[in-house]
């Protein structure tokens, strides 16, 4: 059985350091995507909660007649 070359010991780190950056900056791009996203709902929920709010009050409103 032979040995690998020489160049294994520099192609193997190398390619694990490459996986390593590859993989942070994927995970950080994908945490930003999730980040925005959870935004978004939160901003849509406090929308609707508002118009909500608002229909009930021109409701309770029309229904005293003041």
């Amino acid at each position: 059985m032979d040995l690998p070359p020489g160049s294994h010991i520099i192609y193997i780190p190398v390619v694990l350091i490459i996986g390593i950056i590859l993989g942070f900056g994927m995970g950080a791009r994908a945490a930003r995507d999730a980040e925005r996203a959870a935004a978004a709902r939160e901003e849509e929920r406090t929308k609707a909660r508002e118009e909500r709010a608002a229909r009930r009050a021109a409701a309770s409103k029309e229904a005293g007649g003041n």
